[in-house]
């Protein structure tokens, strides 16, 4: 790396960090990255950034440093552990664009702010399609002033929700969200493959649906979008949609909320992991759904 000290860190630059790093780039701002996969930093590079060779290296050169990490146990230790944010020598506030929960994002912002270090929790929702879009759903929380100086970077993402002053509380809005979104998709999944096998045109049962009281995001946009054309690209795994029901029913149960629909969503979707759909697409439970059922598959319908 050159003397050069851009402004800019982003740590975890995978299906969402990537493009999410991309707009910053777009934008003009100088980054440097890092991720674990060098081809993932590679069309970065390609477009200006500069890749650091760790965690470490990025926090000693950037006073502002994003991360967008898989899991509660990589954010920690990106965080925290031995080489991470933590005993970064130049960085100042940590932006948090991941989902792992509010009670690791509490525990890592007291552990870096003992070091003159805050934290930005600013969990996005919007999938791939929505980071390469610029079209984000961003909630923050956080110190105020954090919140504020930060504030004209996540622009580059898409609309801003500030939604408290402490990190986790975006967290946990997050998590409701994702559980919401989880469970309408699954059971759509469940009423289109009913309706598919009873002989309804599933275009037609999509469109009498999305203007009657059953519509939901799943029915106007997945289903119409990456379910009927038979793409199945939205951009999120069903690793990813298990994780977050997880986490979200954890979170919920530790607030004495009961959780009786949620626990059942998140069991239909833990099914489908263990039936071998860990990486596949979360859209990919229709196709599930067909074959537990024993229905014909649609066929595939053109995107307008």
């Amino acid at each position: 790396m050159t003397n050069r000290k851009p402004a800019i860190g982003f740590i975890g630059v995978g299906v969402m960090g990537r493009p999410m790093a991309g707009q910053l780039l777009s934008r003009g701002h100088a980054l440097v990255v890092y991720d674990k996969d060098p081809a993932a930093m590679a069309p970065l590079v390609e477009a200006g950034a500069q890749a650091a060779g760790s965690v470490q290296e990025v926090c000693q050169a950037c006073e502002l440093v994003f991360t967008s990490l898989p899991s509660p146990a990589v954010f920690t230790q990106v965080m925290l552990g031995e080489g991470g944010i933590r005993g970064g020598g130049a960085v100042r506030i940590a932006i948090d664009l991941s989902t792992v929960g509010p009670r690791v994002t509490k525990a890592a912002a007291t552990g870096l702010r003992e070091q003159g270090i805050e934290l930005v929790d600013a969990p996005v929702s919007g999938g791939a399609g929505g980071a390469k879009k610029g079209t984000l759903t961003v909630m923050a929380a956080g110190a105020p002033a954090a919140v504020e100086r930060v504030k004209p970077l996540l622009e580059a993402f898409g609309k801003i929700f500030v939604v408290g002053q402490e990190a986790g509380q975006a967290q946990l809005l997050k998590l409701l969200n994702n559980m919401l979104s989880s469970t309408a998709f699954a059971v759509t999944a469940e009423a289109f493959v009913a309706g598919v096998k009873g002989g309804l045109d599933p275009k037609l049962m999509l469109e009498v649906i999305n203007v009657s009281s059953g519509r939901s995001a799943a029915s106007q946009e997945k289903f119409v979008r990456q379910v009927l054309p038979r793409s199945f690209d939205f951009g999120f795994p069903i690793s990813s949609v298990c994780k977050d029901i997880g986490l979200a029913i954890e979170e919920c149960e530790a607030l004495g909320v009961p959780m009786w629909v949620g626990s059942q969503a998140r069991q239909l979707w833990n099914f489908a992991l263990r039936q071998g759909g860990a990486g596949q697409d979360m859209t990919e439970l229709g196709k599930f759904m067909e074959g537990w059922a024993g229905a014909q598959p649609p066929a595939a319908t053109p995107r307008d």
